[in-house]
């Protein structure tokens, strides 16, 4: 497995816009199962390393839950950012709004303005929503988990495509189990690895990111629907009927190919790459502090966010400011064009550039599929 971005690489004009300083690794301390384990899971472990060993494959749990007990105990006045974002839904109502407001300007437009707005507008905001999403998959904009589930069917609607009842269930265990083998569906597949490893490639492999993102999960590690995936889906059918009944088909098109656009090679979905790509070896998650984290729920405070998945995104920032010792000298970005750049451009960077880990048994990940994961 050969070595992506170092700090040589960096000094020597191979920037991947990283900030290194003096960056000490004991700031990343891990809970280490040190390859240990019962006999069947250092044996399944051996297994699935052979399968698949151009990814990075690690011998710990993930890093942040550790990370946040030290921070904790240094900084208790953390604890006093937990909590909900109550701006979160006028956010939402505002951009649901305004994605609507402009189906009626639009009506009549020249194709070519037609499609700079859908690239820059509705890509951007449809983004947004998708992020609005992930924001109340942590149920942190409201008090209690059923008022942000219908908040985030709401910031799903303009999509045109239904994912939010699917997507809090697969991003709860990707908190839970980063980088677990199968149950882990953020990370790419053995056959993306494979094939997008070239320039033109990856550049395709960037703009179908909302096809694999989407349909990914359902061939690594399907799961048995819930009612709240048909309500989504009855949700956006009858938004989706709604639109096109009132405007008309376009004005569907413009709304479902800018959430296409918006997941693809767009700005924005440079934090599809930049949160957990590989750029610094030995390190797995990266920040990005940049001036899109407006427009983002602050996604881009990554670390901060899976240190600490119980803080909104409004408090992300201060999370930062208050444990400095632990994030200003992490490798991190201030440019997700950058990220998409030096993903596209460098041999050394490809879907593989994934950390991976074992720490479940096959039987125990079979359990958790059986319970239906994590959350219903």
């Amino acid at each position: 497995m050969g070595k992506l971005a170092t700090k040589s690489d960096q000094e020597s004009g191979r920037s991947f816009n990283i900030v290194f300083s003096n960056y000490i690794m004991c700031k990343l301390p891990q809970i280490g199962i040190n390859a240990g384990g019962s006999e069947i899971l250092q044996k399944e472990r051996a297994e699935k390393i052979s399968q698949s060993e151009k990814f990075y494959w690690d011998d710990n749990d993930e890093p942040h839950r550790r990370r946040k007990q030290e921070i904790l105990k240094e900084h208790p006045v953390l604890k006093s950012y937990m909590g909900i974002d109550t701006s979160t839904k006028f956010k939402v109502l505002f951009w649901v709004g305004f994605q609507l407001l402009s189906l009626h300007l639009l009506q009549g437009a020249p194709w070519y303005t037609w499609l700079f707005c859908c690239y820059t507008l509705s890509g951007s905001i449809n983004h947004m929503m998708t992020l609005a999403m992930h924001e109340l998959s942590h149920n942190l904009g409201a008090k209690g988990v059923t008022p942000n589930r219908w908040l985030a069917i709401l910031a799903n609607l303009p999509m045109g495509i239904p994912a939010a009842a699917s997507f809090k269930r697969y991003h709860m265990e990707h908190h839970k189990f980063q980088g677990e083998d199968v149950v882990d569906v953020d990370i790419p597949c053995e056959a993306e690895g494979w094939f997008f490893h070239s320039t033109p490639r990856k550049v395709l492999w960037c703009f179908l990111q909302p096809l694999f993102y989407s349909l990914r999960p359902l061939a690594i590690s399907p799961k048995e629907p819930t009612k709240w995936e048909f309500i989504n889906i009855a949700c956006i059918v009858a938004f989706d009927l709604t639109i096109v009944y009132v405007w008309g088909l376009k004005e569907l098109l413009y709304l479902v190919v800018g959430t296409l656009f918006g997941m693809g090679l767009h700005p924005v979905a440079g934090h599809f790459i930049a949160e957990h790509y590989v750029m610094n070896e030995g390190q797995e998650t990266y920040s990005y502090y940049g001036p899109l984290n407006w427009l983002t729920f602050n996604v881009g405070y990554h670390n901060e966010h899976h240190d600490f998945a119980n803080i909104s995104g409004k408090h992300l920032p201060d999370v930062r400011k208050v444990a400095n010792e632990y994030y200003d000298e992490m490798p991190h970005y201030h440019s997700w064009v950058k990220v998409i750049w030096d993903y596209i451009v460098d041999d050394n960077i490809s879907p593989y550039s994934r950390v991976k880990r074992v720490t479940m048994e096959n039987k125990e990940i079979e359990d958790l599929k059986a319970r239906g994961g994590l959350v219903k």
